[in-house]
């Protein structure tokens, strides 16, 4: 599998993802308005509409930017041992969310949308595929160099993403940042005892 986005963006396509990225965070999916965005923007709503036709369209481009954050900050990590690597990916899908929970109530929003919009449910599923990807990958890596018991990585990944789909999905759901704590050690719990 190769990196999900071939997208790049310009300086306006960047300066309208952080104003959506405020925007979201301030409002929330459901009162998220181009006028909104316009304002964290600085600009008119025309100068968002030169770039967008739709706020759906936008959102679906502001999926795209947050996979390409995702992917670079991945991409930044500078061990090839499996288990700092794995530390290291379980770290930024459950201990990172916990500084911005405002956009993760946000993204759960969209996810509610996924079934209703076909631009969101193609990007949580890229998002999704590329993140299991990335852990399968590890794994995998890990029990290439006698580093990880020989498991099922395939199983063991899918099993990790239940248990960071649901941390991330109580923290938000039940406004609880501790639900993300306790998904984090029961990954660790669970990585020493399949794993190791």
């Amino acid at each position: 599998m190769v990196d999900p986005s071939n997208r790049t963006f310009s300086e306006s396509d960047e300066a309208i993802m952080e104003a959506t990225y405020r925007a979201l965070r301030k409002h929330g999916y459901a009162d998220l308005t181009i006028q909104r965005i316009a304002d964290e923007y600085g600009k008119s709503t025309a100068a968002v509409h030169y770039y967008y036709d739709t706020k759906e369209e936008l959102l679906a481009t502001f999926l795209d930017y947050l996979l390409e954050q995702f992917v670079d900050s991945i991409h930044d990590v500078e061990t090839t041992d499996p288990e700092e690597r794995l530390e290291l990916l379980l770290d930024e899908l459950l201990v990172k969310p916990q500084e911005n929970p405002d956009l993760s109530v946000a993204l759960l929003e969209m996810r509610s949308q996924a079934p209703y919009k076909e631009a969101f449910s193609e990007r949580f599923k890229q998002n999704d595929e590329y993140i299991r990807y990335m852990l399968k990958a590890v794994v995998n890596h890990g029990i290439d160099e006698g580093v990880f018991n020989d498991v099922d990585a395939d199983y063991v990944t899918r099993s990790l993403m239940t248990i960071v789909d649901g941390g991330r999905t109580r923290a938000v759901v039940l406004d609880d940042l501790e639900s993300l704590e306790t998904a984090r050690q029961t990954a660790r719990e669970y990585v020493d005892a399949m794993l190791r």
